[in-house]
């Protein structure tokens, strides 16, 4: 089973994230990609909207796509979310899962900053996506020196291969420049979001009176 893990907030989810899930599944031939929330992500300062309603949001906007599956296991475990702790709890229920992490190469500029990042590239192989206004590192100009030798690109496959068996593969998706923060912002002002998200997310948004 090769699964790809898309985290972050979703506070909300939006096209952009739907979208790189979308191409990501198509072009490395997923068998899943799995929407992961997390509880409390390290990196972020704001206080989410609550489990509850992200989660609901996730499953409006995935519902009608079998390739697309939500999980609650960084929820329930409660706390800050580490993703090195969620592939640790993956890995033990499956060992046999092929994993992957997609990511925004925003996110990959400072994966030092990550909890245990080495260990990252032993568990999971990356999938490394543009993000508007971020420049594309290549492994060398973003890990330390040690580390960024066991790299090596691969012509044929087009992507990088290291020693720990897990590969690297930056793809290029549709630019979809989107933030869920000016999403939360036009809501609050009554601005129109359509087009931004699912038409559901959208009616959820206003029937709940979220981000109000």
């Amino acid at each position: 089973m090769r699964i790809a893990i898309i985290g972050g907030t979703f506070n909300p989810i939006h096209y952009g994230h739907l979208r790189i899930a979308e191409e990501a599944r198509e072009a490395l031939s997923l068998d899943k990609v799995i929407f992961m929330p997390a509880n409390i992500a390290p990196h972020k300062v704001e206080s989410p909207a609550p489990t509850d309603a992200r989660l609901e949001m996730i499953r409006l906007s995935i519902a009608g796509n079998p390739s697309f599956e939500l999980s609650d296991i960084e929820i329930k475990r409660g706390g800050r979310s580490f993703t090195i702790d969620t592939l640790r709890a993956l890995k033990q229920k499956d060992g046999s899962l092929d994993i992957s992490l997609i990511i925004g190469n925003d996110s990959f500029n400072d994966i030092t900053t990550w909890c245990e990042y080495e260990s990252l590239f032993e568990s999971a192989s990356f999938i490394v996506v543009e993000r508007p206004g971020y420049p594309v590192k290549k492994p060398g100009e973003v890990l330390p020196v040690e580390l960024a030798r066991k790299f090596w690109y691969d012509a044929d496959k087009g992507k990088f291969l290291n020693s720990f068996g897990t590969t690297l593969t930056y793809l290029a998706t549709t630019l979809m420049d989107i933030a869920s923060s000016d999403v939360r912002e036009k809501v609050k002002q009554g601005a129109s979001v359509r087009y931004l998200l699912p038409d559901p997310v959208i009616e959820y948004i206003l029937k709940t009176g979220l981000y109000k």
